[in-house]
């Protein structure tokens, strides 16, 4: 399996080659960029050839693009930010929310990612037939977007009641969304049921992961074995997938220092942990 990590690690920093070394020095194949704009300014043209260059002089694979979820410039997590919500019952609001991923899937040009990782909604939001709606719109456009670009959309597992596993699925059979798959967040499975059954269902449609840790109450984004998730069951489990999938870190990184050494650790614990149970 790929060692990837996600720059959400970083996401208190301006994202810079340097800290792509560093991912890079600690065994990662493959990066998933988090767009926040204070990390990523994907509306930064300069910021953009700046990281596409990189990659261009390293082996290492520009995997996925995160979805921004806010439009603010500031600090990610410092004080209120403002949502971009593609499930917006008002269609203005619905409109600016696509338009604004657009413009971070456009960074495909320079960076050629393979997956856009798309969140349906806020967390603990409420179910509603015409946010339903409102996401088969906002998805469907978003598709057409990017499937020129060579990058496939993939909805994330959330805790709220419109990226259940099973609404998951709903949505894509309902919408005929066949070439949208899904994103396996380990950690959300881990909260919302377990992570056997929420894999069991979504695992033909299943192209990337993140994985992260907690004790199965908050969102805590640790290193695996930090928390409660049997890490044995769960890389076994990822071996069973029909596509190939990354062991992706999504990992909290605030106030942890140097934390390259923690990521080749964490990607030796997890490979020896696939070989601990078989599923």
């Amino acid at each position: 399996m790929i060692r990837a990590a996600s720059t959400y690690v970083y996401v208190r920093q301006r994202l810079h080659p340097g800290l792509l070394d560093g991912l890079a020095r600690s065994g990662a194949e493959a990066i998933e960029i988090f767009c926040a704009r204070a990390h990523f300014n994907y509306h930064d043209r300069a910021h953009i050839r700046e990281l596409a260059a990189w990659f261009k002089s390293n082996n290492v694979k520009p995997h996925s693009l995160h979805s921004p979820m806010f439009y603010d410039e500031e600090e990610f997590g410092r004080g209120p930010m403002e949502p971009i919500n593609i499930v917006e019952t008002d269609r203005k609001r619905q409109i600016e929310a696509t338009d604004e991923i657009k413009r971070a899937l456009e960074c495909a040009e320079h960076m050629p990612f393979r997956f856009l990782v798309q969140h349906l909604g806020n967390g603990n939001e409420s179910f509603d037939e015409r946010k339903f709606d409102a996401a088969m719109t906002s998805v469907e456009h978003l598709r057409a977007f990017a499937k020129p670009l060579g990058v496939k959309v993939l909805l994330e597992n959330i805790p709220n009641e419109l990226s259940t596993p099973e609404k998951l699925v709903e949505f894509v059979n309902t919408a005929h969304l066949d070439d949208v798959g899904f994103c396996f967040d380990a950690g959300h499975a881990h909260i919302m049921s377990t992570v056997l059954q929420a894999f069991d269902v979504m695992k033909h449609n299943t192209y990337s992961t993140h994985l992260h840790d907690n004790a199965g109450m908050q969102d805590s984004h640790l290193w695996p074995g930090e928390g409660k998730v049997d890490w044995g069951e769960c890389t076994s489990l990822l071996r069973s997938a029909h596509h190939g999938l990354p062991l992706l870190l999504e990992i909290d990184g605030e106030k942890q220092g140097d934390v390259n050494n923690k990521f080749s650790s964490a990607f030796s614990f997890l490979e020896k942990q696939a070989t601990v149970k078989s599923v």
